[in-house]
C-alpha cells in the first residue's frame, strides 16, 4: 500500500535565504494526526489554524527541508496552501493521488496524476 505521495507546489516555499522549495512528499494522515491538533491552543483560539497544524504533521519533506513545521506552512503562498489542502483531501479520501477528469471538448473520461500538477 502506498503511504507517501510526491507533489510539486505551484509557486513554492521561499525560505529566509531565498531558496525556493517546490517538490515535497506528503504521507497519509493517521487518526491521531487529525485529532491531536484539536488540543493545540492556536487551533482552539482560531479553528482555521487546524489546516496549518495538520499539514505540518503530514508533509515529511519540502525541497531541501526535512522538517516542515507550522511556521513553514504559514509562510506558503495562498495558491500553495490551497493546492496542499486539495492534495491532502485527494490522497486521504481516495488513498491515491489520481483524479478522474473529463475532456471539455469530447467528454472522454480519464485519470490524471495529481502529484505532478503543481507545476
Amino acid at each position: 500500500m502506498q503511504t507517501e505521495f510526491p507533489f510539486v507546489l505551484p509557486r513554492g516555499y521561499l525560505d529566509a535565504e531565498g531558496n525556493l522549495h517546490r517538490e515535497g512528499v506528503m504521507r497519509l494522515a493517521t487518526a491521531y494526526d487529525e485529532i491531536a491538533p484539536m488540543k493545540d491552543p492556536r487551533v482552539q483560539t482560531n479553528p482555521g489554524y487546524l489546516v496549518i497544524i495538520l499539514l505540518s504533521r503530514v508533509i515529511s519533506r519540502l525541497g531541501e527541508l526535512t522538517a516542515v513545521n507550522p511556521k513553514v506552512i504559514e509562510s506558503l503562498f495562498s495558491a500553495d496552501l490551497a493546492y496542499l489542502q486539495d492534495f491532502y483531501r485527494q490522497v486521504n479520501e481516495n488513498g491515491h493521488s489520481r483524479a478522474s477528469v473529463s475532456c471539455p471538448h469530447c467528454d472522454a473520461k480519464f485519470e490524471v496524476e495529481m502529484s505532478g500538477l503543481g507545476g
